[in-house]
């Protein structure tokens, strides 16, 4: 097989592909996030994602699709397709996932995909993940596909060859961290939370879920340029990590939006005391370049299980939450 297998539509995908990635500099988060999108898009799959190694697991560390809602997902390396890929070095492909030995049919179930193609990410001549693409279908993908996938996967350990500076954990902490604030992103963010539903279900603890979505970033940006609009945001998230606990969990999800694990939590008036907390910190006066700039947040939260113990019924309550509080402070014409 080579190139020329390849169609030319499809390799300008992938040059168009190369410029973008360009242009996100060394934020590997943001790397990840836009391959994972734009493969899914070129192999017409219905969902993709890179998987990262941290310790004896896989880590859903970026993914778009079917396998989104799976972000922060662990799976053991042994018994899988991505483990064997990643023993052979060589990509692999399953077209019917129920009657191949090779994969994790509980994992594939749950997913709800029925053929796949895995492929290493080597960086340093070691075997540092996985990208994968995902199709419901069975009998979805052919050599073709595994051809773009290879280049595809090429432009992440180009990546993480410039990342990888201190071994491994260095890489996954760029990959789980955000460039522009330095705390936990939103793979990391899902991926914590995830363990915590499970240790909270098992340990019969409590904990609550805040998302904050900041009010105005865009009239900063207009206002004073996205140079403001960038350390208002870094503003923001030193101030919430002031707010919280040490073994408290911020995260920036992405662009003005932030979320938050609170650890033992006892009750709901608890939970509100955090928030109001958070909030007292945010709105403390802030000056950028000589500009007074009003810093504010939109706060939602969740309490497990009195709001709900799944992961997916947790976010959509907290989000609820949050937008309420928006839609009264603008009906009210507080929103800054």
């Amino acid at each position: 097989m080579n190139q020329n297998s390849v169609s030319n539509e499809k390799l300008l995908e992938i040059i168009k592909v190369q410029t973008e990635v360009a242009q996100q500099g060394m934020d590997l988060g943001n790397i990840m996030d836009l391959v994972t999108h734009r493969t899914k898009l070129i192999t017409n799959a219905d969902g993709a994602s890179v998987e990262l190694i941290e310790k004896k697991e896989l880590v859903y560390s970026a993914a778009s699709g079917m396998a989104k809602r799976f972000l922060g997902l662990r799976l053991g390396i042994e018994n899988s397709l991505s483990g064997e890929c990643m023993e052979k070095r060589i990509p692999l492909i399953s077209n019917d996932i129920e009657i191949d030995d090779r994969v994790n049919k509980a994992a594939c179930r749950q997913i709800g995909l029925n053929s796949m193609i895995v492929m290493p990410l080597i960086c340093m001549n070691d075997v540092v993940g996985v990208l994968k693409v995902l199709s419901a279908k069975a009998n979805h993908f052919n050599d073709d596909d595994i051809k773009v996938l290879e280049l595809m996967s090429g432009l992440i350990a180009a990546e993480m060859f410039n990342a990888m500076k201190n071994g491994e954990s260095e890489l996954f902490y760029k990959a789980t961290h955000d460039n522009l604030t330095g705390i936990s992103n939103r793979s990391l963010f899902y991926d914590k939370l995830r363990q915590k539903l499970s240790q909270a279900s098992r340990k019969q603890e409590e904990f609550g879920i805040i998302t904050l979505d900041m009010d105005g970033l865009k009239e900063i940006n207009d206002n004073y340029g996205h140079r403001a609009g960038d350390a208002a945001i870094k503003e923001v998230a030193l101030r919430i990590s002031s707010a919280l606990r040490e073994r408290d969990t911020v995260s920036r999800l992405g662009g003005d939006e932030f979320g938050i694990i609170v650890e033992n939590v006892m009750d709901r008036d608890e939970l509100k005391s955090f928030i109001q907390r958070i909030d007292f910190e945010i709105t403390k006066p802030f000056e950028f370049e000589g500009h007074k700039i009003n810093l504010r947040a939109s706060i939602g939260y969740a309490l497990f299980k009195e709001d709900g113990i799944e992961l997916e019924v947790l976010i959509e309550r907290a989000d609820k939450s949050m937008y309420e509080v928006k839609r009264e402070r603008k009906g009210h014409g507080n929103v800054r």
